[in-house]
């Protein structure tokens, strides 16, 4: 099922299509969008964490955007998929070690780095890890520009619980959102290990 994000998005840029914009433009604006959002949640203050969460999360639609644009302008490339898994990875390593240096003065004190810094690691390392499920499936072409995505139900993406972050920021849960967000991107990142461990066994 396509996801409804995803869905979204693919009426949402229908006025780029008569454009000049690539998806790797688009990709591109997405990782700058994400990294505003990032640098502002650092800030540690109140006001600059509520637009922070609200760009971020934009950032995160966005990155269904370009991958609709590829499709729907039938420019999906190599590079492009590349380009998506690393705007990916480098959106929420910059969130995760903004989020412990925003935490820096809290109860956590300097551990709030750490575990921002963990959630960092776990991030990037998925990058790779998701990289080698997919060239361990055969039915994945990187020419085609299309990536192995993440687990999914009734058209939500288990990613999709980071829109979550600009409500809950807003409503001043940040804190708990951070250590419980940094725990589980640990997990996951686990979770994917342990998958690509799986493939390559049945292989």
């Amino acid at each position: 099922m396509v996801p409804w994000d995803q869905r979204a998005a693919g009426i949402l840029i229908k006025p780029l299509l008569t454009t000049s914009i690539t998806p790797n433009q688009l990709t591109i604006a997405t990782i700058l969008v994400a990294f505003m959002g990032a640098i502002m949640l650092a800030q540690g203050s109140l006001f600059w964490a509520n637009w922070g969460a609200g760009l971020f999360v934009l950032s995160r639609f966005l990155d269904h955007a370009d991958g609709e644009l590829a499709r729907q302008k039938n420019m999906r490339s190599k590079l492009g998929y590349y380009l998506d898994y690393a705007s990916g990875g480098l959106s929420y390593g910059a969130l995760f070690i903004c989020l412990g240096i925003g935490f820096r003065d809290s109860s956590l004190g300097f551990w709030a780095i750490i575990l921002g810094s963990t959630g960092a690691v776990a991030s990037l390392g998925s990058v790779f890890t998701n990289l080698n499920i997919d060239k361990t499936n055969d039915n994945i072409d990187p020419e085609e520009g299309e990536a192995i995505g993440y687990p999914e139900f009734a058209g939500f993406e288990l990613e999709d619980g980071i829109y979550l972050l600009a409500p809950i920021t807003w409503s001043g849960w940040l804190y708990p959102f951070f250590v419980a967000a940094s725990i589980g991107s640990t997990i996951y990142g686990l979770w994917a290990l342990r998958e690509l461990i799986r493939l390559k066994q049945q292989r």
